[in-house]
């Protein structure tokens, strides 16, 4: 009992020091300090503990690759050409900038999963600001943070946490878009029409219309190639049921040798823009979630969910949904996405109940600015490039723009 209670207390110590942040400290800081804590205390076997950081060796691969693709395409000026592109595509209308960030947004989370679009999208469209000489970029760059997960449910591979939770169980690509079609569409829709209505005044009334673009240079096609070969590597993985990780990260070191080749000089130091903190972050994270586990936390759950079915019957889904939305942004939906995966698992319960489950990790954490690991990357990606977003101005919008969206998205998963 007294192992129980401190082990729970220490993963929400460490996970509130990944939401909070004291003193300014990293994130991976705190998961870090939680994991060893429960070690050094005796409360995870050793052994355990390196059976959770083993567990995310997909996650970390994944991660990694996309991390890496973003990294070359910033240094080759990928997103630098692409941008002055956009812009000129807006044609001096911050509106028509605002909905061409949110379709591309939404496109690269389909097909290349809600962290890519973190990792990827927001230097593109800090680039993309800066060439239309936008005085106000908060509005664009906050597209990047909702549509991560807004867009997340689209396709099996939209969201790492899809696979987490449906494991073996994953549904056949025609079964899940029969399923997520509806629920996805009304996510995207309903929160580009709040963010748009919240940050219209902000946009301003034009944007500059930039000079004609220069060729792109071969390291920058090198890259655009290698960011298409990560979506070709991805569709061909999920539609074969196998790991993502592994075909990500050969994607951003394939690119990584031939920009070298293609340039006739060494790109090593792309590697030095990769997160590698972002990793150890997860893998803390992956060994707190492995001593919950032992500490029956998982059984404690199944048996919650089955109480609420009994006593809600038809609304057991949508109230599930609800409560995993919230509970994504007191945890991150990382931790929480690994727990509730075996919970659904271990308890057999309805496809309906899954389903509102899986809406709850994906949609649920745009409330809150560490509510999903997409998230937090987006807040490091901005960080690098000086600009600062508040917790409390991003929960002010996350509010009014996830609670029609999700209450929608839930209600069209029922139809």
């Amino acid at each position: 009992m007294a192992d129980g209670i401190a082990t729970a207390t220490i993963a929400a110590l460490a996970i509130g020091g990944v939401i909070v942040r004291p003193f300014g400290l990293a994130e991976w800081i705190f998961a870090t300090l939680g994991a060893l804590l429960l070690v050094v205390l005796g409360l995870l076997p050793p052994g355990e503990a390196l059976a959770g950081v083993a567990s995310g060796s997909d996650v970390y691969l994944f991660l990694a690759g996309m991390m890496l693709l973003a990294e070359i395409a910033r240094r080759e000026g990928l997103f630098d050409h692409l941008a002055r592109r956009a812009a000129r595509a807006a044609a001096g209308s911050p509106v028509r900038l605002f909905v061409l960030v949110y379709l591309v947004g939404t496109l690269v989370t389909v097909f290349l999963s809600n962290d890519a679009t973190a990792v990827v999208l927001t230097p593109a469209v800090i680039a993309v600001t800066r060439a239309a000489k936008v005085a106000d970029p908060i509005p664009y760059l906050l597209i990047c943070a909702f549509v991560a997960n807004a867009a997340s449910f689209v396709l099996p591979i939209s969201n790492p946490a899809n696979i987490v939770v449906f494991g073996e169980a994953m549904p056949p690509l025609g079964a899940w878009l029969a399923r997520f079609a509806l629920p996805s569409a009304a996510a995207i829709v309903v929160t580009f029409a709040m963010l748009l209505l919240l940050t219209r005044r902000r946009l301003g009334e034009t944007v500059a219309i930039p000079g004609e673009t220069v060729r792109l240079p071969s390291g920058g096609r090198i890259a655009a190639c290698g960011l298409a070969l990560a979506v070709v590597a991805l569709l061909a993985a999920s539609a074969l049921g196998a790991d993502l990780g592994l075909p990500t990260a050969l994607a951003g070191l394939a690119t990584l040798v031939l920009v070298a080749i293609g340039e006739g000089r060494s790109r090593l130091a792309a590697l030095r823009g990769v997160s590698w903190s972002t990793l150890v972050l997860v893998a803390g994270l992956f060994v707190i979630v492995r001593a919950l586990d032992r500490i029956g936390l998982q059984d404690q759950l199944v048996a919650a969910l089955h109480g609420l079915a009994d006593r809600t019957g038809a609304f057991a889904a949508p109230i599930a949904g609800a409560v995993t939305a919230v509970l994504t942004n007191l945890t991150n939906n990382l931790p929480l996405g690994l727990v509730a995966g075996g919970v659904v698992k271990a308890a057999h319960v309805l496809p309906e109940i899954t389903g509102a489950v899986l809406v709850g990790i994906d949609l649920g954490p745009n409330v809150s600015v560490t509510g999903s690991l997409a998230t937090i990357l987006w807040l490091l990606a901005l960080r690098r490039e000086g600009i600062r977003y508040g917790a409390l101005a991003f929960l002010r919008i996350g509010l009014a723009v996830t609670l029609p969206a999700l209450a929608l998205a839930l209600a069209a998963l029922m139809l």
